[in-house]
């Protein structure tokens, strides 16, 4: 009875089985998660806490979903999580890409004079190294959820543009959930948020289905800004107007930093085509 339950869930349309693979999900990491909530009453511990167990839950809880669901006794793989030296090129090849955008974009604007460079902190190898640390995890954490688990999911089901959309979409509003006043003050940032979602669709399509090439090119733009934002390297002049140059500081809730993810969106775009 419970091979024939599994198999049923395999032939249940997507969005119920991403509702079955979240509730699993919160299910199991919940119980543990609640009482560190309601104990610990630093935040950020109670994150640093809470955020790995529930990945290392969601990680475990994929690979039973692969071989339980779809009897893929190796689903990360399938995901394009493979350990090959074409995927670790790929991924540095999209770490590269992505800091070198990042420092170009503040490079032209410091040029047309919308930014100061700041005298670099002493501690910017520090904020260098720990930015790397930080932009591979939420790189490897947000492409294997994103476009692996999510995007094979809609594949599964939808016409392949069907699916790229739904999953730049969904990627974009669980990263926009804020106060409505919020939302209204950044709304800039949410179109910028579906065109990275499609970029990252793009790389992993040009790659044939390998997450090297999304996960270095999202933790590359995570790299660039940490380490430029933390570090206090540049002052923005006011010259020009917070949306051009990016609400918050933010570039990618600007005009100047759509511009230049779009080149990159665009370039994908192409290469995943011709990849097909």
């Amino acid at each position: 009875m419970l091979k024939f339950n599994f198999a049923r869930i395999a032939r249940y349309p997507a969005p119920l089985r991403l509702v079955i693979f979240i509730l699993v999900l919160l299910l199991v990491w919940l119980p543990v998660a609640a009482p560190i909530h309601w104990w610990v009453d630093d935040k950020n511990l109670v994150s640093i806490l809470t955020l790995p167990l529930l990945y290392g839950i969601f990680t475990i809880l994929l690979r039973l979903w692969g071989k339980s669901i779809y009897r893929q006794p190796h689903v990360l793989q399938a995901y394009g999580l493979v350990n090959t030296r074409q995927n670790r090129r790929e991924l540095l090849i999209g770490l590269g890409l992505g800091v070198a955008s990042v420092l170009s974009l503040f490079v032209l604007e410091g040029w047309l004079g919308w930014l100061w460079w700041r005298q670099p902190s002493i501690f910017l190898w520090r904020f260098v190294v720990e930015g790397l640390i930080v932009a591979l995890a939420y790189g490897f954490a947000e492409e294997l959820l994103f476009r692996g688990w999510l995007l094979d999911e809609l594949q599964r089901d939808y016409h392949p543009r069907t699916a790229l959309w739904t999953n730049a979409c969904i990627f974009a509003a669980l990263h926009f959930m804020k106060p409505l006043a919020e939302i209204i003050r950044t709304l800039l940032q949410f179109p910028a948020l579906v065109l990275l979602g499609l970029t990252l669709v793009w790389a992993k399509r040009c790659s044939k289905g390998r997450l090297g090439l999304p996960i270095g090119l999202h933790a590359g733009l995570i790299w660039g800004y940490y380490a430029i934002n933390v570090g206090q390297m540049v002052q923005y002049s006011d010259r020009v107007p917070e949306w051009l140059t990016g609400i918050d500081r933010n570039p990618l809730a600007g005009g100047m930093g759509m511009l230049f993810l779009g080149a990159i969106a665009l370039g994908m775009r192409r290469f995943s085509h011709r990849s097909r």
